[in-house]
């Protein structure tokens, strides 16, 4: 037995972990690294049952490809490659390169070596069809930067904020929240309070994130751009805005103001079921007595109705209090691995990307950065004609059980030509692939901490670590980027990976294609890999610069298509507790949980894990359930206008009454799945073939209506269970 240093991939803040491993190299255990620069000794459950998924009766542990009785054989790699790669070049030949197309799930971007394979592969082949989780979880960030504009320079920091206002985010349970410390954030949040910083929290669930605040909003679902607009209101008509900076960059002020006088605090505090006082005191609270440091949108809004417009008015919360680093400011965090950008106190106006450049043939929508939107994903595979996909890439996904709208995916799926799955285990989406290609898991990889999220930690850290376990015994495993050059040299492509071209005649190493991402830091690749524990590599100090010679640039923060949208609220007429969705009424509105257990519909498969949660619970108010006389354990079903699902109940009183929440991504195949051994599929009560927003296609997946109808069956067992949102 010997013990060694690594850090976790599980998640995004990479807990840094001390890992137990045997005579052949297996880990045997794993535990906070109390020694860590960054989570100082903070793991979640999901790191420290690591072993359990490393070594899990459903990992799959060598290339698979499917017969046509359904079952699945082992293949050689080489024969896999050759094979795939042989039908793709077929379907590019008669049909085109936009035939080819791709997702990247979470596991992908917790690759640093892998992550950037996936849209490289589709781009030398021809092919926009790259769709990843970001348009189905925050897209509406990206929309908001394109019709708003965006400062030049980053946020306050939290080390000096004095406040931070979190709609419908709860970052002590999902550890991802760019706007906040991920790195231990309970202790975070502990210090932050300790040295005095204000928390407003807007959540349906009085959260564990929420048992910190000062103010605490709790409206019903899909009240945050209500809120939002209220808000600015307030502050506006009280005159509390930030004058100087809104005279200064603000192109459209007045327009704002005019779009969001009719959200008078009764207005708001009726519609959303919130006290119009508290709405009041967390205006002032925010900008009056506090004056650094944010609003912030988390996934509660993003995925609810109007998500854009949510996002653009919380946005919007802090460009009228100039909420952003100004000139001389320090940049505490200009990150390692990235190239550095030129901070400057100015804004980059409105660009409106979407609207340039190739539209999807689904819908017309246009590409944010380089990706399509996730909601016509299936629709892309579906619908006949020029371009239709017909093979597909999935990587570090659950294809079947993640995307909303589940039986959509599941037909889409089912129409492919080739369906690859790069994943390693036998989850719901690989017993429907034609090949599975596992590749190695975290411990048995060389890696960095993810790039893509240095601004979760509060610091410029980066760290290396060697791959430091064996994978499985008789295993036959590579690593993730190795499928995409292999398929790549078969198919005569040209790969430019994170900007640098590939030399496509000498495959090269995970070190080297870790060098690569690392090329900008202030220091050598070589002293990154030498420092054990990772560093905080400050190089040249950072400082905000001035605006650019003759720099015009201004927020529009009330461009047409908002203050039509905010109009469209105030035409709504529901009430609560009888909410029209398509010429039905519903009781309820359904939200997304968020549990530290799971991440999407991964390490379900964890004895440890199974034993806390072995399905998802659907969570209610004590009177919700006392009105229906039901009690913990008893089963619902719950029905939407799209479909119906059923569950076990359980009381929380934290959630409002109205309110019923699940989490996502459990369930099993339709018509192969049991509740008491899967859970169920909440994208079952969602459709893709509206509600869609627009410019990112973003599915309604929170504020669903939905009404529950006991069905008196009591869950048997006893379970601990207790989890968080």
């Amino acid at each position: 037995m010997r013990e060694v240093k690594s850090f976790c991939r599980f998640c995004m803040p990479f807990c840094g972990t001390r890992v137990t491993l045997d005579d052949e190299d297996h880990v045997v255990q794993v535990r906070g690294d109390r020694d860590d620069l960054m989570t100082t000794g903070y793991a979640c459950i999901k790191g420290l049952e690591a072993s359990a998924a490393y070594y899990a009766p459903d990992r799959v542990l060598r290339p698979l490809k499917r017969q046509p009785d359904g079952s699945f054989a082992p293949i050689a790699w080489e024969t896999a490659l050759d094979e795939i790669a042989a039908t793709i070049r077929a379907t590019v030949a008669q049909y085109g390169g936009e035939s080819i197309g791709g997702f990247r799930g979470t596991g992908a971007f917790l690759n640093a070596s892998a992550t950037s394979m996936l849209p490289a592969f589709l781009t030398a082949i021809g092919s926009h069809k790259h769709f990843t989780t970001y348009t189905i979880d925050q897209s509406a960030k990206s929309v908001t930067a394109g019709r708003m504009g965006f400062w030049n320079a980053p946020r306050h920091p939290l080390r000096d904020s004095d406040v931070r206002m979190m709609f419908g985010a709860n970052p002590l349970v999902s550890l991802t929240n760019s706007y906040f410390d991920m790195t231990n954030p309970t202790k975070r949040m502990k210090e932050a309070r300790a040295r005095g910083m204000k928390l407003i929290v807007i959540d349906p669930r009085r959260t564990e994130t929420a048992a910190f605040a000062d103010i605490f909003l709790q409206p019903y679902p899909g009240e945050d751009p209500t809120i939002a607009a209220g808000l600015i209101r307030i502050i506006l008509h009280e005159g509390w805005e930030d004058a100087a900076f809104c005279r200064d960059h603000v192109a459209d002020l007045e327009i704002l103001r005019t779009a969001v006088d009719p959200f008078t605090p009764d207005y708001v505090a009726t519609r959303a079921g919130i006290d119009p006082a508290d709405l009041r005191a967390a205006a002032r609270l925010f900008a009056v007595e506090c004056q650094r440091g944010g609003a912030y949108a988390g996934t509660g809004p993003s995925m609810a109705p109007h998500s854009n417009l949510s996002d653009h008015l919380i946005e919007a919360l802090n460009v009228i209090c100039g909420r952003y680093q100004r000139e001389g400011e320090r940049v505490v965090n200009p990150g390692v691995l990235r190239a550095r950008g030129d901070p400057r106190a100015q804004v980059i106006p409105a660009g409106r990307s979407w609207e340039q450049g190739f539209k999807s043939r689904v819908g017309g929508y246009g590409m944010l950065g380089d990706e399509m939107m996730g909601g016509i994903m299936a629709d892309e595979i579906l619908a006949p004609g020029a371009d239709q996909v017909r093979c597909f890439i999935s990587h570090g996904s659950n294809l079947v059980n993640v995307i909303p709208d589940q039986q959509k995916m599941l037909r889409a799926i089912e129409t492919l030509d080739l369906l690859v799955n790069i994943e390693p285990f036998m989850n719901e989406t690989s017993r429907l692939v034609h090949y599975i290609l596992p590749p190695k898991m975290g411990y048995e990889r060389e890696d960095l901490t993810m790039f893509l999220y240095e601004s979760l930690y509060a610091e410029p850290y980066a760290r290396y670590t060697p791959a430091i376990a064996a994978p499985p015994a008789g295993s036959d495993l590579i690593d993730e980027w190795e499928i995409y050059w292999g398929l790549a040299k078969r198919l005569g492509l040209d790969l430019v990976y994170d900007g640098v071209p590939l030399d496509m005649a000498t495959k090269p190493t995970t070190d080297r294609l870790l060098a690569i991402v690392a090329r900008h830091a202030p220091v050598p690749f070589a002293q990154i890999k030498a420092d054990e524990m990772g560093g905080i590599y400050e190089g040249t100090p950072q400082y905000v610069g001035p605006a650019s010679d003759g720099h015009s640039g201004r927020f529009t923060v009330a461009p047409d298509d908002i203050v039509a949208e905010l109009r469209q609220i105030l035409d709504e007429r529901d009430s609560h507790g009888a909410y029209h969705s398509h010429g039905a009424i519903f009781s309820h509105r359904l939200t997304s949980r968020r549990i530290r257990d799971v991440q999407n519909s991964a390490h379900r498969n964890i004895p440890g894990i199974r034993k806390r949660m072995p399905y998802n619970f659907a969570y209610l108010n004590p009177a919700d359930l006392a009105a229906m006389d039901l009690v913990n354990g008893d089963r619902i079903e719950i029905s939407s206008d799209a479909g119906m699902i059923p569950a076990a109940v359980e009381a929380d009183a934290g959630v409002k009454p109205g309110v019923i929440q699940m989490t996502h991504g459990w369930g099993g195949l339709p018509g192969d799945t049991s509740y008491d051994r899967d859970g169920a599929n909440t994208g079952l009560l969602i459709s893709t073939d509206r509600n869609l927003e627009p410019i990112n296609a973003m599915p309604r997946m929170s504020a669903v209506p939905v009404n529950i109808r006991p069905v008196r069956a009591r869950v048997a067992e006893e379970t601990d269970h207790t989890g968080g949102s």
